[in-house]
């Protein structure tokens, strides 16, 4: 497996041969740093852990500025670490684009949803409300019902779908198609939505 730590920058859209319209979403992947090797004698597993995103040193703890100072980078703001990541690279070099992805392949995106507050069941969960006002309901069109049974079992069950908190929760997309790369500039457009705000972290696995 290989990936990359990236931002989203927005969407946007753009036409094939064919004239056909495709939506992509725009993630900029500026080259991220190998912070870290990890190996199998001294880890007990195989990882490479990047960085992406400069960060003030004063914002950083002491502990971090020599892991950081180990590697020769400077100290960044987001770190990951890959699993058997399928370059082989040492501390301190830069892992750019097109080392890891390809236009037409097919990637794995990892992002922080939106995040929409408190909500009710019909936004929450797609609840239809309990009924019509014609079959004589007062103000019940977007109300749960009913959360529990009788006598037996005398409480509601763990994991009932109700209102709360929605959004802000991890959210990976599979498959999606590298539409374009554009080099030169560290941009990758990708073939539908990617879970995130704009300017929010995604991490990109192949």
């Amino acid at each position: 497996m290989s990936g990359l730590i990236g931002k989203k920058i927005g969407m946007t859209s753009i036409f094939t041969e064919a004239g056909r319209n495709i939506p992509c979403t725009v993630i900029e992947a500026k080259p991220n740093v190998v912070v870290q090797v990890k190996s199998e004698d001294s880890d007990g597993y195989t990882a490479v852990q990047l960085g992406f995103g400069d960060k003030k040193v004063k914002n950083t703890t002491k502990a971090l500025q020599g892991h950081f100072d180990k590697a020769g980078t400077s100290p960044k703001r987001h770190l990951r670490e890959f699993r058997d990541y399928a370059l082989e690279k040492s501390v301190g070099e830069l892992v750019k684009i097109d080392e890891v992805i390809a236009e037409g392949d097919f990637i794995n995106i990892a992002g922080t949803s939106k995040g929409k507050g408190f909500q009710g069941v019909v936004k929450r969960h797609g609840f239809h409300g309990v009924g019509d006002r014609t079959h004589g309901q007062h103000n019940r069109e977007r109300a749960p019902g009913s959360i529990g049974a009788a006598s037996y079992p005398a409480r509601v069950f763990k994991g009932m779908r109700m209102a709360g908190r929605t959004g802000g929760d991890r959210v990976t997309v599979k498959n999606l198609e590298v539409v374009k790369i554009i080099a030169d500039k560290n941009l990758i457009l990708v073939k539908g939505a990617v879970p995130g705000h704009k300017g929010g972290i995604v991490y990109i696995e192949k």
